[in-house]
């Protein structure tokens, strides 16, 4: 069983050493002072480099490292004037409506304080990430540049991950939250770094993996910090020694080697849904306990996976409600913005842009492929926030017109009709650039997505 250290969990009492809580204070500060193009750095350092077991409990309240560096992000957007008015579309209301429900839900089910407590976390956690990143990435440029900086400070924690592999000590117990001495599982040593299981620090790097080759293909010059981006995310995938984490880093792979198949993606998806149902009517045991023969490392667990799946199938009638589904919207929606704006943006916008759009869809199938092994429950619901704040900002405007309209659009795109171009950045442009942008809402904020402004839908 995994040894985690006692002070990865609540019991009431604050944990936190002088060092840790420097470290939070400073890069607290950090958010609140630098400059909007910067202020994403604090957040990504924390990320990186804090563990979940360091705390501060106010009022029964648990709020970890993460959660108070949430404060300083807020009451950076408040001070500074940085909460602008957004037009919601389909992925932002549903990604509100899944925490709304999932609050609702658990209340009802336990009718506890502690429940109430646990869902407050939990929700401010994802809201409060998802909008903060939301306010400050307004087009696709500061989503670029977002990544230009996650490429520079993964490095060192790739160079943390390979000591760990060396030495069997993770440098990271010093905050608590893991334990000091590598876990081992069949003579291999499962590294964590500062995350609460060595799925997860696996998970982190192969879910990048996909942005980071979106970056190196966007930028035509300067890609060796990408390129190394890419290797640190290898790095911290391989050693985490776990068949969950290589499998999603394959899985982004090959959604990234699915690009010059995009326009048969539709033929694609059928059938791979046809195979799985053929394979169904064809074995003995579900589909799903394909799991269980993957054994990519020694020691894997893909058959305790394939029960799992097998056992919440099973009981679907008790937990499915309507908050699973909420959350399997977020996903389809996400994917259906990415395809809009693909199909909209290819052979009218630079390669390069929209490839950077096609690795967001990519990293979105790695989330989604180790979704099927494990969920967040440590520091990695930031990347996920990340991600979700990307796509709603460079491709989340193809959400706000109907399904009729976007195919009319395709059609008249087809057809050669010279007022239209894709779809605008709904997003408000930085009032210190007018000069960059036509009006409020330019029609040129993101080279990927823009549109005549007589085509503009408000």
């Amino acid at each position: 069983m995994h040894p985690v250290d006692p002070s990865l969990f609540t019991d009431g009492s604050t944990f936190i050493n002088p060092f840790g809580l420097v470290f939070t204070l400073l890069m607290g500060v950090l958010t609140v002072v630098l400059p909007r193009r910067f202020a994403v750095i604090p957040v990504i350092v924390l990320t990186c480099y804090m563990t979940m077991g360091m705390r501060l409990v106010v009022g029964g309240l648990n709020f970890t490292m993460i959660r108070v560096l949430l404060v300083f992000a807020w009451a950076r957007l408040l001070l500074r004037g940085e909460l602008r008015s957004i037009k919601l579309n389909t992925l932002d209301k549903t990604i509100i409506a899944c925490e709304i429900s999932g609050f609702v839900a658990y209340l009802l089910l336990w009718q506890t304080t502690n429940a109430l407590q646990y869902k407050l976390g939990a929700a401010y956690n994802s809201l409060g990430t998802y909008f903060f990143f939301r306010f400050l990435l307004r087009d696709k440029e500061d989503v670029v540049r977002a990544l230009r900086f996650f490429s520079v400070l993964i490095l060192p924690l790739a160079a943390c991950m390979l000591l760990e592999k060396t030495t069997g000590r993770d440098p990271f117990a010093v905050f608590g939250g893991v334990p000091a001495i590598t876990t081992v599982r069949d003579g291999a040593l499962r590294c964590e770094g500062p995350f609460a299981h060595p799925i997860l620090a696996g998970t982190f790097g192969a879910t990048l993996m996909p942005l980071f080759v979106g970056l190196w293909q966007y930028q035509e010059r300067k890609r060796m910090f990408a390129a190394l981006a890419i290797a640190a995310a290898a790095v911290i995938t391989v050693t985490s020694a776990s068949s969950g984490p290589l499998l999603t880093f394959l899985s982004g792979i090959l959604a990234l080697c699915l690009w010059p198949f995009r326009h048969n993606m539709r033929a694609i998806r059928w059938g791979m849904v046809t195979g799985l149902v053929g394979l169904q009517m064809v074995m003995k045991a579900p589909v799903w306990f394909l799991l269980a023969r993957v054994d990519v490392v020694s020691g894997s667990t893909g058959y305790h996976r394939a029960y799992l799946i097998d056992r919440a199938i099973a009981n679907l009638s008790d937990w499915w409600l309507i908050t699973m589904f909420l959350f399997i919207a977020i996903i389809v929606f996400s994917f259906k913005a990415i395809g809009r704006t693909v199909r909209t943006a290819d052979g009218h916008e630079p390669e390069k842009d929209v490839r950077f759009i096609w690795a967001m869809g990519a990293a979105l199938f790695a989330h989604t492929a180790t979704f099927m092994s494990v969920s967040y429950f440590d520091q990695n619901f930031v990347n996920w926030s990340l991600l979700l704040a990307m796509i709603a900002t460079c491709a989340g405007s193809s959400l706000l017109i109907s399904r009729r309209s976007f195919f009319e659009n395709l059609r008249l795109q087809s057809s050669g009709d010279a007022s239209f171009l894709p779809y605008p950045n709904f997003a408000p442009v930085d009032s210190g650039s007018p000069s960059k942008h036509n009006s409020r809402f330019g029609a040129t904020t993101n080279p990927c997505l823009n549109i005549s402004p007589r085509h503009r839908l408000f």
